[in-house]
């Protein structure tokens, strides 16, 4: 049963939202060579917690960590360890803020020491990366609408990250309701399978992470050494992830992850 939320309980997750946005963006700003990924994590705990929530990772079973990173080729779920970022690299930063019961989820990947956001300058295969999976999440973000289905937001993704990209979706690894629990129905895959009008109704009330997770290379991906989390591409080649929680409201959508 997918949960439809009430208004209080909407203006919690808006403000659980508003804390994590603040914090992620922080985050990323301290993401820069010599950095370790430790200290980001530790960083966002410490944020987090001086503006009145938790890290909702720490609250997931057997994670004893505030962010998830995928540095390079990692994909998802990438513990953060002491490893120091490096010019060039590309992070991914998943992270989850809970507030007086409700979760929050969102993601963006970087490129250490790249240009700053609206910055011109010649675009090479990693920034056309970067850029395609933003454009992907937010032309799926568009879809969120009464009246549209999940598959609306898979197709506009799969699309612009497969079709004009050029790159992967994974099909294991996709996009979830959130709320009272971090992962609650519906599934929000970021490719369509099947008809559309078979996938999920978008009614208001109900709150969704919208996620862009997808390869340069191929699609298929694989746990990394033996800590049971950090899944990375097969292929080797780079993964990204962005994501967002949404609200589907009575005539569109809200970012519920936003400042």
């Amino acid at each position: 049963m997918i949960p439809i939320k009430k208004p209080n309980e909407i203006a919690i997750m808006e403000k659980a939202g508003k804390i994590l946005a603040e914090v992620l963006e922080e985050v990323l700003r301290h993401a820069k060579p010599g950095v370790k990924e430790i200290e980001l994590d530790r960083l966002a705990e410490e944020l987090t917690l001086k503006k009145g929530g938790e890290p909702g990772f720490k609250k997931v079973p057997g994670y004893h960590h505030s962010i998830c990173v995928a540095t390079n080729d990692v994909v998802v779920h990438g513990i953060p360890g002491n490893y120091s970022l490096k010019e060039g690299d590309i992070i991914g930063i998943d992270y989850g803020v809970y507030l007086d019961g409700f979760h929050t989820d969102m993601a963006e990947t970087i490129r250490i020491g790249g240009k700053e956001p609206g910055v011109k300058g010649e675009e090479d295969e990693t920034d056309k990366f970067l850029r395609i999976g933003k454009e992907a999440l937010y032309e799926g973000i568009a879809q969120v609408k009464p009246g549209n289905h999940i598959g609306h937001i898979s197709k506009a993704i799969q699309e612009k990250v497969e079709k004009e990209g050029g790159y992967s979706v994974t099909r294991s690894l996709i996009g979830h309701g959130v709320g009272k629990d971090l992962h609650e129905e519906p599934e929000v895959p970021g490719y369509l399978e099947g008809e559309i009008n078979e996938t999920p109704l978008l009614v208001p009330g109900m709150t969704i992470a919208v996620e862009v997770i997808y390869i340069m290379g191929k699609p298929e991906v694989m746990y990394s050494g033996t800590d049971d989390w950090t899944i990375k591409s097969a292929d080797g080649t780079l993964g990204g992830l962005f994501e967002r929680t949404v609200l589907v409201t009575d005539t569109g959508h809200r970012i519920l992850t936003q400042k």
